[in-house]
């Protein structure tokens, strides 16, 4: 996808999917009420101001697709056209019409990407970049023998839809937009997602990003279900009086109080894997993430562990 939507519209694409269900890769007008977009989580100010430029953006989006056995690339759109009719806008009601472009349409007919994605997962993620990687992603996960992808630098930047000129530093990049956004989908998805950098001399060449489904996807329906304030201390496993938890998924890069005793540890393991290995020896012994000695056992974990 080119010229990415914003997080709002984004959202927003996926509701008109959802809404289209079995007959999203037909020739047909499709209606959605507004009251039914302010039910999706960061949506319920929106009015018929806010709600245009939304749909300019989803116009605006290119949609590109390599068929590499039919030897084609597609080039389109996701929007044909859509109405919003204010009639009667002072009670509120106010109804959008809208069409999906041809493109999109053979894309929902021949793949099945669209059935396979967790609807509920991309309307609670937070930023733009979390809803285009899970929704990459999600798309591969159902193949048999995949369990991972490598992309170029340039390839990653184009998938999140970042700009040109922003975050041009590879560490710029990874810090505030692929560590936060794997982050979040370990989070609230039923996959769990490595990002593996992949240097030539100095220089980070490439990204490995990896996938796995969840033994367990409870903890995520859960959160899915919790309410947004304290998502992010609790996937850091802090609070404002401390820590409260080992962090249920992913890695402790953005866990300072974690990387804090790793670091003091003399440890240098990769922050992903300490954090899967730390919570499979919590599993093997019965031991809370919770527990009242929680961050000596982590201690006493990395210093075992020790130098890599």
């Amino acid at each position: 996808m080119r010229n990415a939507p914003s997080l709002q519209a984004l959202k927003l694409m996926h509701l008109m999917i959802a809404t289209a269900g079995g007959r999203m890769a037909e020739e047909v007008q499709h209606d959605i009420r507004l009251s039914e977009i302010r039910r999706i989580e960061g949506m319920k100010n929106h009015d018929r101001a806010s709600l245009t430029p939304l749909f300019e953006e989803l116009r605006a989006a290119v949609l590109t697709f390599d068929d590499s056995e039919a030897m084609e690339v597609t080039i389109g759109g996701f929007l044909d056209e859509a109405v919003i009719k204010y009639r009667h806008e002072v009670s509120d009601d106010i109804l959008v019409s809208w069409y999906f472009a041809r493109t999109f349409r053979r894309m929902a007919e021949e793949s099945n990407h669209w059935a396979i994605l967790d609807r509920q997962t991309v309307f609670h993620l937070g930023s733009k970049y979390s809803v285009l990687l899970f929704q990459h992603v999600a798309s591969l996960a159902g193949l048999e023998f995949v369990r991972e992808k490598t992309f170029t630098v340039p390839e990653l930047r184009a998938l999140l839809g970042v700009s040109e000129g922003k975050l041009d530093r590879f560490a710029d990049l990874n810090r505030r937009a692929i560590l936060p956004a794997v982050e979040e989908i370990n989070q609230l998805s039923r996959l769990t997602l490595t990002a593996r950098p992949n240097k030539i001399g100095r220089t980070v060449a490439s990204v490995t990003i990896g996938w796995q489904e969840k033994d367990d996807p409870r903890e995520a329906k859960r959160e899915l279900a919790a309410s947004k304030v304290g998502r992010k201390a609790r996937r850091d496993g802090t609070s404002e009086t401390g820590p409260t938890a080992f962090p249920a998924t992913g890695g402790i890069a953005y866990s300072p109080r974690w990387l804090n005793i790793k670091k003091a540890a003399g440890c240098n393991a990769d922050n992903q894997k300490i954090a899967a290995d730390f919570r499979r020896f919590l599993s093997d012994r019965g031991i809370a993430r919770d527990a009242g000695n929680i961050e000596k056992l982590f201690a006493d974990f990395c210093c075992k562990v020790g130098k890599v």
